[in-house]
């Protein structure tokens, strides 16, 4: 008789036609998807394949997205977007997505998600779409050629970290609040785990904040992030035109599943983070920081620009400015979180307090293209990462915070805590 499951190896099983497979066993996976980008993609494999003499293993299968280059600022991003579209169509590759959003937003927003899926990431954070039950890991470049050459790949069964969150988050912070203070408490060295969230606290989330939790798995140096398939993931399908799979529902684990370890947190304790230079680890709560000048706030990333991050920020803004001397910087995650945003009143209210906007795209967050830092300057960033010069200059400081406190911080011109400007909004 087969022992108990966890969602992540049920889902290995049936990839790799078993009917139960354990940690530490290694098998070869179908995959159902792969996803790349501009950055790691034609460029990267398209002459690793032809020195193969091998094709694309199924052009429907493949999801392309030029999110790192757009739009080109320089002759070289030019070539790279060019070489991009150049692959897609020779190679029929119709999940094309040019300029549309960053690749960890589009691949739900356009349906592509389901429970059960097994699927690869040209890009560290391709966990993000463990927030709807699937089975989602990053890849390199090599790995991804041989993906792309045969639609499947080898793993070795990774253990489980189950994280159960209680109680209800606190106005003010964000499931960003929570991935930051799990960097401080279970460290970044939590490597080829996967961590499956749970709790009443997460079920109570929107699909994107549960993407968040996925996709800063990889901060807590996890092999992937995942959460239980429950309504609020199948009516985010629907609102996709997308078809509800019959067995949706059935993507959890079991209950008597063995975990490697289990952590309880309440979430009504939480008060908002922030992650000083140059780790995630180094979080503390917001008020440590209050002394912090910040020259320039930045909203945007796959972590921190989605729509529910926007409206975030104008919480925040309604009715303030953005402090002299400060610059706040707003890069939305998809172009269809612009016209939402544009149409609900979001982007007025975001430009009224002075927000200058940005092209969408991954921009900034990873040193590319507008909102690059200076020497000597200090940024607080909705994105996931602040290590030395991810945003510029080597000699600059990266703060990690949720927008609200983000928002908070540009009003001030120094970190703030977001709490100080929603005591009188709805």
């Amino acid at each position: 008789m087969n022992s108990p499951q966890t969602l992540a190896q049920k889902i290995i099983a049936k990839a790799s036609g078993k009917q139960h497979v354990v940690p530490g066993e290694i098998v070869t996976c179908q995959l159902d998807l792969v996803l790349m980008h501009d950055s790691s993609g034609p460029r990267r494999v398209k002459s690793r394949l032809e020195d193969l003499g091998a094709k694309v293993f199924d052009p429907s299968k493949i999801v392309l997205v030029s999110d790192h280059f757009v739009p080109a600022t320089d002759p070289e991003s030019a070539e790279i977007l060019a070489l991009t579209r150049r692959w897609a169509q020779d190679n029929l590759v119709n999940h094309f997505y040019d300029m549309q959003g960053i690749c960890h937003v589009m691949l739900p927003q356009q349906g592509h998600l389901k429970p059960g899926m097994f699927l690869v990431g040209g890009d560290s954070h391709s966990p993000t779409g463990g927030a709807f039950a699937t089975f989602m890991v990053g890849i390199g470049a090599t790995e991804m050629t041989g993906a792309l050459a045969t639609g499947e790949i080898w793993i070795k069964v990774p253990e489980t970290i189950r994280i159960n969150w209680s109680g209800e988050l606190p106005d003010g912070c964000s499931a960003k609040d929570i991935m930051l203070f799990l960097c401080k408490k279970l460290g970044m060295n939590n490597n080829y785990k996967v961590m499956e969230f749970g709790g009443e606290t997460v079920r109570a989330m929107s699909m994107f904040e549960r993407m968040v939790l996925c996709n800063m798995s990889a901060e807590l140096g996890g092999k992937t992030g995942i959460i239980e398939a429950d309504e609020t993931t199948t009516e985010w399908i629907k609102s996709t035109g997308q078809a509800v799979d019959i067995d949706a529902l059935d993507w959890q684990s079991d209950n008597k599943a063995k975990y490697e370890a289990v952590y309880h947190f309440n979430a009504s304790d939480l008060v908002p983070q922030v992650a000083a230079p140059h780790s995630p680890e180094n979080t503390d709560n917001v008020d440590v920081f209050s002394d912090v000048t910040v020259h320039q706030a930045y909203i945007g990333a796959c972590t921190g620009a989605k729509l529910s991050d926007l409206h975030m920020a104008a919480r925040v803004l309604k009715g303030q400015k953005v402090a002299q001397g400060t610059r706040l910087l707003i890069a939305p995650a998809s172009v269809k979180t612009t016209e939402m945003a544009a149409k609900d009143g979001t982007l007025s209210l975001l430009t009224e307090a002075g927000a200058i906007m940005l092209p969408t795209g991954c921009g900034a967050c990873a040193g590319m293209g507008a909102g690059a830092i200076a020497n000597g300057e200090n940024c607080i960033s909705s994105t996931s990462r602040n290590f030395k010069g991810r945003m510029g200059s080597p000699d600059s400081n990266v703060y990690l915070a949720s927008p609200y406190t983000v928002a908070a911080s540009a009003i001030a011109g120094k970190i703030a805590d977001p709490r100080l400007f929603l005591t009188n909004q709805p």
